[in-house]
């Protein structure tokens, strides 16, 4: 008569083990999305706050009028907020124009105007050296090698020359017409003008930046 206990206790230990076992499988079914999305990998970890992806940081994209550091420490004014690149290939960084006056010159080569002030940009570039930025930007033309052309047909090699076929650039200062400057002051302030410029009007304009 003791025999049928020891079944009823081994069967009630098998039904407990199963009824565990199948409660762990729905543990693992169930909640196993929310276990998994617990534990971030690295790459997929939340960014701390402040930092940004490489995508916001190459668009740019900041509130308006605000300023962030460029080079050697200094605030960076909205508008020089633009990388480009050199009719030589060259990456260029408007940040590194932060904390000191610049003359943007924006040009066509088919600009008949631009071919008769470019003399006088190069000698205002020669003249100020060191002092302002000078920086040309060739756009409206799909030819490289006519943005060259114009470059070394002007005299103007001495300048920084963006290629700006795209017109991203002239889209970035808001300039829609040919030939026009931008002057832009040491704390990021600017003023506008037509061309074309004499040497005497591009000194007034440039004398008025250093103040």
């Amino acid at each position: 008569m003791a025999a049928p206990p020891a079944v009823s206790v081994m069967g009630m230990k098998k039904a407990i083990v199963t009824m565990a076992g199948a409660a762990l499988l729905v543990a693992g079914c169930g909640g196993g999305g929310e276990a998994t999305s617990a534990v971030e990998s690295p790459s997929e970890a939340p960014a701390s706050p402040g930092a940004q992806s490489p995508g916001a940081q190459s668009s740019g994209a900041q509130s308006s009028g605000a300023q962030s550091p460029g080079a050697q420490g200094r605030d960076v004014p909205e508008a020089l907020r633009f990388k480009g690149e050199t009719l030589a290939g060259e990456q260029f960084d408007g940040a590194a124009l932060a904390g000191r006056p610049a003359v943007f010159w924006f040009w066509a080569p088919w600009c008949s105007k631009c071919r008769s002030e470019g003399p006088n940009v190069a000698k205002a570039a020669e003249k100020y050296g060191d002092e302002v930025s000078f920086v040309g930007i060739g756009g409206l033309e799909k030819d490289k090698g006519r943005l060259r052309d114009f470059v070394s047909r002007t005299g103007t090699g001495n300048l920084t020359h963006l290629d700006d076929r795209t017109g991203r650039l002239y889209s970035h200062f808001k300039v829609t017409s040919q030939s026009s400057f931008l002057f832009m002051a040491p704390d990021g302030k600017t003023s506008k003008d037509s061309g074309p410029l004499d040497e005497d009007e591009l000194s007034r304009h440039v004398d008025e930046l250093l103040g």
